[in-house]
């Protein structure tokens, strides 16, 4: 028994080192490489029933993309002071995953990268912290459910199933994404949130049923800088799994509350997304 147990621990700490090193990709992870076969951008316009406006999202298609298979999606969401295009304009998600894909390192995937933002006037300015605009934020709850996702299923090759769709996010969006994806686990099954923000639920609202959830969830990430002023949104958040035993990855690196710690964040994450349980069993850590 002693022995079983030895190699039980073994096993847990091989892991842990392996996501360690994960977590420094190599230079020139996320820059254009011209051997690479590129995806495509496009900018999407979708009308808003819970708007009743008609809003935008970025859409990233994977190399290759033809509309002949059933693509997974990640919905990959911005911060407070962001919109649609923060993700394209501060951490090139595009080379990334370009990359990635040459690589032969993630499943062929779409990612959409909307406005989390629910108002008409959903663009950055004035007071961001102003209540209507923080009020927007969880209102992007029945955008995203109810006119974004079946916009997108409609539009492109996409599978519907639970297993196929993922929700990400930093900051704000990674609150949001914690928030909508664990109180959603009929529609994802893959959920991220890296930096969470002050707006992400009280561990016991934000997974009452521990014991339940934790049979959906087939992966759950979170993830902060060690100099980030919000850490202690996802310790609390880990600690909580942790003490219900709720498998998920909780990974910590040098960094504070940018960009260079969210691209790291994409490059591991998305190397987990869709894959079968015995490539992306996650560890406490």
């Amino acid at each position: 028994m002693k022995k079983i147990a030895l190699l039980i621990t073994l096993a847990v700490i091989v892991i842990s080192v392996r996501a360690q090193e994960a977590g420094l990709p190599p230079a020139g992870f996320d820059t254009f490489r011209d051997q690479a076969v590129h995806g495509r951008i496009d900018t999407v316009s979708y009308y808003s029933k819970t708007v009743e406006n008609t809003r935008k999202a970025i859409v990233y298609l994977p190399p290759g993309y033809s509309g002949q298979k059933k693509n997974p999606v990640l919905y990959l969401l911005h911060g407070i002071g962001g919109n649609e295009y923060e993700w394209l304009s501060n951490a090139n998600p595009q080379h990334i995953l370009d990359n990635l894909y040459a690589d032969h390192k993630i499943v062929p995937m779409i990612v959409v990268m909307p406005n989390g933002r629910a108002m008409k006037d959903d663009r950055p300015t004035g007071n961001i912290m102003a209540a209507d605009k923080i009020e927007a934020f969880s209102r992007f709850e029945k955008d995203l459910l109810q006119d974004l996702i079946p916009y997108i299923e409609k539009q492109y090759s996409v599978s519907a199933k639970r297993d196929s769709r993922a929700i990400a996010g930093l900051s704000m969006g990674g609150g949001q994404a914690l928030n909508f994806g664990l109180g959603n686990l009929g529609q994802f099954a893959w959920i991220g949130g890296f930096s969470s923000a002050p707006n992400t639920r009280q561990p016991e609202a934000l997974l009452p049923d521990p014991s339940g959830a934790k049979k959906k969830i087939r992966l759950l990430w979170i993830s902060c800088g060690t100099e980030d002023n919000l850490l202690n949104i996802s310790e609390r958040t880990h600690q909580y799994l942790d003490r219900n035993q709720v498998d998920h990855v909780y990974y910590t690196a040098p960094g504070k509350h940018d960009f260079a710690v969210w691209k790291k964040d994409l490059y591991n994450f998305s190397q987990l997304l869709f894959k079968s349980a015995s490539n992306t069993k996650p560890t406490h850590k």
